[in-house]
């Protein structure tokens, strides 16, 4: 038993070298950020042109299904 434990704990060693260290992840989450409260303004007024195209469609789709 004990040697499956080894074999497992030196088998995820390598795995730990892609893990970005928390530095790098909190550059990447205030991009993130960043990048949200910017396009935040366009999708507000996308999104209902969007849910009006999506449901002409699918009211389409479904009219032309009834025939």
């Amino acid at each position: 038993m004990l040697q499956l434990l080894f074999a497992v704990a030196f088998s995820a060693a390598p795995l730990t070298l892609y893990v970005p260290p928390v530095r790098s992840l909190n550059l990447f989450v205030e991009a993130m950020e960043k990048m949200v409260r910017e396009t935040s303004s366009y999708t507000v007024r996308a999104f209902p042109r969007l849910r009006l195209a999506f449901s002409r469609l699918l009211s389409s789709l479904l009219f032309r299904v009834r025939r």
